[in-house]
């Protein structure tokens, strides 16, 4: 891909990101929120017009971040102590959250990066999407305020807030423990499956399904479904979830599983 056609590909990303998310175009200090330090030193000079890296932004994100979490946790989840708010928050603000939080909203194709670093995937870096999230917090909080900020934090972080919502505030990875539990019951790991998608490029819905299969009749008289690869009958259930990403619709699909095989 030529820088042409890179600039194409991230002022499309930045435009859908902004659509998401509804953070206003014409913010001050949005060019520099998405500036890799590459980009700049590659574009020194008196005659440059590059922005500054986003650093400083950084820096001013991350405790802005770490305020808006901090109320989103203290208002949705009553009744839990301090110190299970603190690992809560360190669950949603870590590099590796954040990083996979800046890709589901497409911050490493809109991130300006030198072409130096360009080629040896920098972009693609936690610390550096996890860096730029933050930084893109702190340029809303500077450009529109703090109202700004946490609507804006509220958003990016919808769905995993509503995951600890519905399971009491415990951060829980149902695939895992979808997987754990049909390994024990000596059964095959199950399945996931895209059956839809929906809404607009910027807001698209993933419904996926989890594919389970059962040894042993789910109705009785019921013809089996399959063959398991040891010859033993099979009967499948596949329960569905919704998400804005595949990953976050497969950890629905799995907690929707992990009730019907765990009821009560």
């Amino acid at each position: 891909m030529d820088s042409s056609e890179r600039e194409t590909e991230r002022r499309s990303a930045l435009e859908r990101i902004l659509a998401r998310l509804e953070i206003d175009p014409a913010s001050p200090h949005l060019a520099e929120a998405l500036t890799h330090p590459s980009f700049t030193n590659e574009h020194r000079g008196p005659a440059s017009e590059a922005p500054s890296d986003n650093q400083r932004l950084e820096f001013l994100g991350d405790s802005v971040l770490g305020l808006c979490v901090s109320e989103l946790l203290m208002t949705t989840l009553e009744g839990v102590d301090e110190g299970e708010l603190t690992m809560m928050r360190s669950s949603l603000v870590n590099a590796n959250v954040l990083a996979e939080l800046a890709r589901e909203h497409e911050l490493d194709k809109a991130l300006r990066v030198g072409r130096g670093a360009d080629t040896t995937g920098e972009r693609l870096r936690p610390n550096v999407l996890a860096d730029a999230l933050e930084a893109l917090v702190g340029c809303v909080y500077l450009d529109a305020g703090l109202e700004a900020s946490r609507r804006l934090v509220q958003r990016i972080l919808a769905e995993r807030i509503e995951r600890l919502v519905s399971t009491g505030g415990a951060e829980r990875d149902a695939k895992s423990r979808l997987q754990e539990l049909l390994q024990s019951r000596g059964l095959p790991p199950p399945r996931y499956r895209v059956v839809a998608e929906k809404g607009p490029p910027h807001a698209r819905e993933f419904c996926v399904e989890a594919v389970v299969c059962l040894h042993g009749p789910l109705a009785s008289g019921s013809e089996p479904d399959e063959i398991s690869p040891d010859g033993s009958p099979c009967w499948t259930v596949a329960p569905t979830g919704n998400g804005r990403s595949k990953k976050l619709a497969e950890q629905a699909a799995a907690a929707e599983a992990l009730g019907l095989l765990t009821p009560g």
